[in-house]
């Protein structure tokens, strides 16, 4: 199994009119060949071990093909397995052949090659013989569940066939475009521990496994999944048959054929109902940038795209006030600046006048900022917009109070925000990662939390909201809601809906809805619309990688986080 690095393998076969293409013609083996006996089972080159006893040596092993992955596209070769396993279930009776020899599902074969370790996996590399002796005897597939019992690997079923009889449901699906991986789990949508589950990091390793493609291509034209419609975090297969293989620091399954998956966890075309005279929601673009070659698109192409997908996500909130994150900090440059153009955008599908924009007096000096938008028609800024001097920010809070457009009814305080990111960068001393889950700068976020608790507690009625980058049970959000804060998704949003990042196969809320304890009598409900944390990146407005078919101007994958909006009633 080599690294999905033929990027032009799928091109270059297509090309060539090689669908169906099996390696070299398929000729007849010798009946000499086929008297030459195996010296050694396919468990005895496996051992029970991570690595082979025998690597480095040659030698002849006998079995069944149970997987066929020879094409230039795929894994250039296949897996055999012994039909009659041996005593010891810690030996697997699977092993893979690096080969391109003519062979199909089902031939008994007898091959010659030398014992190697790659990326993990014991196979035969190169094979100095393939010799096909008719056909051999059906091989059952052993069946797997996860978590596996105390003290059993995954090792023990190395290049063999194996079934899942239980559900899988699809955890993450960020590489599916690039690679054709997707992380499954026993156990439904994994929860990052920090969420505050109940869950340890060890238990959500036990109930997932990686399914591949069985293919080495990278950025395929047509991603696995994909049609008729695609894969979602939350959709789920049963009874899944593949080949137990490994490679690149994990153990994989790979299929003879694509297993089928139910749509589990549909999409919606809108947030669900949150009530109230006044929506509040808080949406993190994903860099939003109209300076191309910097954090955001690359042309103008990509930015046309991206522009449509995030006005399309807007007009499906439908705010009346909406904070937003990771914006281009160039408000500047005035008509040509990123919040400026995306509210002519917005306004140009939704009616002139529709959408005005805040700008932030203390943006601070990264190139992303935090951004404000509202409906003059709804509701109506109360004096000047604020911020915080607190040298703790790298990305200053914007606050602005607001009332209805009639000037009836209670206020609010809008205070927009967007806390340090994970990535350890930088970092020193305590703000290296601690090893309890929260990642880097986690002192950091709680100092800007406790300071926007402080500044919340002088404001009238404030809503905080952004992406905070802290899963609910981590400091920062402890922090906030130390300080007299409510957070409202934990309040109207059941548990199992109750996240809007999907990072490494584990899903967590970043992005939050708090708002002081009186405002809180008047929340009406609280939603997060799932339409990008389950989304592949193919669907992206990216146009290098993403085939051309997975991109719509429409909402889904228009950013790596999840809107969230609330309800308040004012009057």
């Amino acid at each position: 199994m080599r690294r999905k690095a033929a990027a032009l393998a799928t091109a270059a076969v297509a090309a060539a009119g090689l669908a169906g293409y099996s390696g070299p013609a398929r000729a007849e083996t010798p009946a000499a060949a086929c008297e030459t006996p195996a010296d050694h089972r396919i468990a005895q080159v496996q051992g029970s071990a991570a690595a082979s006893p025998l690597a480095g040596q040659t030698v002849r092993v006998e079995g069944v093909v149970t997987g066929d992955f020879r094409r230039t596209d795929q894994l250039k070769g296949f897996y055999i397995q012994d039909p009659a396993p041996d005593a010891d279930p810690a030996t697997s009776e699977g092993l893979f052949v690096y080969s391109t020899q003519d062979v199909k599902a089902g031939d008994h074969v007898l091959v010659t090659g030398k014992v190697t370790e790659y990326s993990g996996l014991t196979e035969l590399s190169p094979a100095s013989a393939v010799d096909v002796c008719g056909t051999g005897p059906a091989v059952r597939p052993t069946d797997v569940r996860l978590p596996l019992p105390d003290g059993v690997t995954m090792e023990r079923y190395e290049g063999m066939l194996v079934r899942f009889p239980q559900r899988l449901t699809a955890t993450e699906v960020y590489d599916l475009g690039r690679y054709g991986e997707v992380s499954l789990s026993s156990a439904g949508r994994l929860f990052n521990p920090t969420e505050g589950r109940g869950r340890t990091q060890e238990w959500n390793d036990a109930h997932r496994v990686l399914l591949d493609d069985g293919s080495n291509v990278q950025n395929p034209p047509v991603p696995p999944y994909t049609r008729p419609r695609v894969l979602r975090v939350g959709d789920s297969t049963t009874g899944l048959t593949a080949i137990m293989s490994q490679g690149f620091g994990s153990y994989r399954l790979e299929p003879a054929k694509l297993p089928k998956f139910a749509r589990t966890n549909p999409r919606h075309a809108k947030p669900a109902p949150v009530g109230g005279d006044v929506r509040v929601a808080g949406f993190n673009t994903q860099n939003w940038f109209t300076t191309l070659n910097k954090r955001g698109a690359t042309s103008v192409e990509e930015r046309d795209r991206q522009l449509a997908k995030l006005v399309a996500a807007i007009k499906g909130l439908n705010p009346d006030v909406a904070g937003l994150m990771e914006v281009e900090n160039n408000d500047a440059a005035g008509a040509d600046s990123a919040i400026q153009t995306l509210v002519d955008k917005l306004n140009a599908e939704v009616g002139a006048g529709t959408y005005a924009w805040i700008r932030h007096p203390n943006p601070g000096t990264d190139e992303i900022h935090v951004a404000a938008i509202y409906k003059p028609a709804r509701v109506r800024p109360e004096g000047a917009p604020r911020s915080s001097d607190a040298p703790v920010f790298e990305r200053p809070p914007l606050v602005q109070t607001f009332s209805r457009a009639d000037g009836k009814g209670a206020r609010f305080t809008l205070i927009a925000n967007h806390f340090k990111s994970k990535g350890c960068t930088g970092a020193t001393g305590a703000d290296k990662d601690q090893g309890d889950g929260q990642g880097c700068f986690n002192p950091r976020r709680v100092a800007q939390a406790k300071a926007v608790a402080e500044l919340a507690a002088g404001e009238t009625n404030p809503v905080v909201l952004g992406d905070l980058n802290a899963y609910t049970a981590e400091d920062p959000v402890k922090a906030l809601v130390g300080g007299g804060l409510v957070g409202q998704t934990e309040r109207f949003v059941k548990p199992a809906q109750r996240y809007s990042y999907v990072f490494q196969g584990q899903s967590g809320e970043l992005d939050h809805v708090l708002t002081g304890k009186a405002l809180s009598k008047r929340v009406t409900g609280a939603a997060i619309w799932h339409i990008n944390a389950d989304e592949p990146l193919a669907e992206g407005y990216a146009t290098k990688y993403n085939p051309p078919y997975l991109y719509h101007p429409d909402a889904y994958r228009s950013s790596d986080h999840d809107p969230v909006v609330i309800g308040l009633r004012l009057r």
